[in-house]
């Protein structure tokens, strides 16, 4: 009795978001394209990336750590904003919006199961980039892989906000260069933010990619947990939550 009106007290049911979660990965699972856009593309980008500095080993390992919060992002985002769209044009998310569920549970069901692919995804990118290609950083591994999957949950958490505005898949990837695109031009990872012009320099102070790409930088550079680390990616997981809550808000019955 005690569980169920605490259950009946959450904003979200467990029962239902947990089947959500299973729901959205068993989708994905059959889905072998998207499957290999997550796991494999941020692999192969590391790969690409080792190759075109081959004979600039410095350039790598100044660049290399930084792009954990970067191509996370981006591969999230249209994974998440696809798959997303593809439910509400299918007629499946309104079916669900139709029976006693809360918005909330779709949205944290969602969030669960590209979590879980977000941390897979973060695991296989870093093993391989500190070892077979060589990514020398000063921190702990897992200091990579949790701003990788910081980044991934900030691309999921926009792939889910776009998803509301988009009506078809093609516009969801259209959205891309006015959503992410521009956080990754002034993030940091081409010029330093100190050397940007003014303006573009308080743009950048207010886009969640710059803080990935500082905290992954923190990470290789430092040998233990800094609190400008902590401080960053706590900024970004607050810009998740902030764009998760909106994103329940979006979906309508």
């Amino acid at each position: 009795m005690n569980r169920s009106r605490l259950a009946d007290r959450l904003p979200f049911s467990p029962t239902i978001t947990a089947a959500t979660a299973v729901r959205v990965l068993q989708q994905v699972s059959r889905d072998k394209g998207s499957t290999a856009l997550l796991l494999g593309i941020p692999c192969m980008l590391m790969v690409l990336l080792k190759l075109m500095f081959h004979d600039s080993a410095d350039t790598f390992q100044r660049v290399g750590p930084q792009v954990f919060g970067v191509f996370p992002v981006i591969v999230m985002y249209l994974v998440a904003s696809v798959s997303t769209l593809r439910e509400r044009t299918t007629g499946t998310a309104e079916r669900l919006l139709t029976m006693p569920v809360r918005r909330l549970d779709i949205v944290l069901g969602y969030s669960l199961a590209f979590a879980f692919l977000a941390l897979l995804q973060a695991v296989l990118s870093t093993l391989l980039s500190v070892g077979p290609l060589g990514l020398d950083i000063k921190g702990p591994a897992y200091l990579l892989m949790i701003i990788a999957m910081l980044g991934a949950l900030l691309g999921l958490a926009l792939g889910l906000l776009v998803s509301a505005f988009a009506r078809n898949e093609f516009q969801a990837v259209q959205f891309l260069p006015a959503g992410v695109l521009p956080q990754f031009l002034v993030c940091g990872l081409f010029v330093p933010r100190d050397q940007m012009q003014g303006a573009l320099s308080a743009v950048a102070e207010v886009m969640p990619m710059t803080y990935a790409v500082q905290a992954a930088g923190e990470a290789a550079t430092h040998t233990g947990v800094t609190g400008l680390f902590v401080r960053d990616a706590l900024l970004i997981l607050a810009c998740v939550i902030a764009v998760l809550v909106a994103s329940a808000a979006t979906l309508k019955r």
